[in-house]
């Protein structure tokens, strides 16, 4: 129990109206000029409703944990079964090894974006989710080192076939799927934004150009004016859509007609980057999402 002690000239404490007195025992004086002071002894109220807040609480969390648990199994599930079919589909020469890895690069990445709204709302969902690029971080770590071997592995996301490749950039491109959901997560567009961009944008890029990149840039002949485009209009179309898919969903609220535009310059600037001659230094995996990122922060004043 606790002691309030308040007078009728001048207030000390004021009891909560959630709590009730027990006792009210007034003590006066015969002069006028003395205030009168009252002591109000206070009992609050039962802990039933704070017991039962806390079962509550327990409740949802568990419930948050068993769903983020199943989403982060079926998603991991799911970025294993991509490359299997595409790693299938190239051993039965449906389609060519070099295409078959740049549909998985544009594939990979933009799925596990858009499966992130199966994951709870608790602030831990979004560890659950990095589990699945940490995994996968793992898994290219333990065979980059060959310390085990996946040929399926090493033909999906490799251009030459070694195991020394998985640790550059699909090595990478993993470690930007991680920097993307724990930083930015569904709180921000800049994350969705960045992972567009070099999945998408990126991707894509890289099949046109080996098909119709027969003018090359002046300032870099590795790269052509068919990649350039391409990655800039499939850059922006795929981060209007993601955005747009985020919109519907409520986690973001945007004014299209000043997102366009912003959207647009992020999409030059990522566009520019990875047009410039710097493979050997800088992975465009690490150059273009970085650089979508700081774009985009500046762009939407984050």
């Amino acid at each position: 129990m606790s002691i309030l002690i308040s007078s009728s000239t001048h207030s000390i404490l004021r009891p909560s109206p959630t709590l009730h007195s027990s006792a009210n025992l007034s003590f006066s004086q015969s002069s006028p000029t003395l205030p009168i002071f009252r002591v109000h002894i206070i009992h609050r109220a039962p802990y039933a409703a704070a017991v039962a807040s806390s079962s509550s609480a327990f409740s949802v969390g568990a419930g948050a944990v068993l769903q983020d648990a199943g989403a982060t199994a079926a998603v991991l599930a799911g970025s294993y079964v991509l490359v299997l079919t595409f790693d299938a589909l190239a051993e039965r020469k449906v389609i060519q090894q070099n295409l078959s890895r740049k549909l998985v690069h544009i594939l990979s990445g933009l799925l596990f974006a858009i499966a992130w709204p199966i994951f709870s709302t608790s602030t831990e969902a979004r560890y659950f989710a990095s589990l699945v690029p940490l995994t996968n971080c793992f898994r290219l770590l333990i065979h980059g080192l060959s310390l085990a071997t996946d040929e399926g592995l090493i033909k999906s996301v490799t251009r030459e076939g070694k195991p020394a490749e998985l640790l550059r950039g699909p090595l990478y491109y993993v470690l930007i799927l991680i920097l993307c959901t724990l930083v930015f997560w569904r709180e921000s567009p800049v994350g969705v934004i960045s992972l567009a961009m070099m999945c998408g944008g990126d991707g894509v890029a890289d099949i046109m150009g080996r098909r119709y990149g027969s003018m090359k840039l002046p300032h870099n002949q590795q790269k052509s004016w068919a990649g350039s485009i391409s990655m800039f209009v499939f850059g922006f179309l795929i981060s209007i859509g993601m955005l747009y898919y985020y919109s519907r969903l409520g986690y973001f609220q945007l004014d299209w007609a000043n997102t366009t535009p912003r959207v647009a310059m992020v999409s030059l600037v990522a566009t520019l980057v990875e047009s410039l001659p710097t493979t050997k230094v800088l992975d465009d995996n690490i150059s273009v999402p970085l650089a979508s990122i700081v774009a985009a922060c500046l762009s939407f004043g984050l």
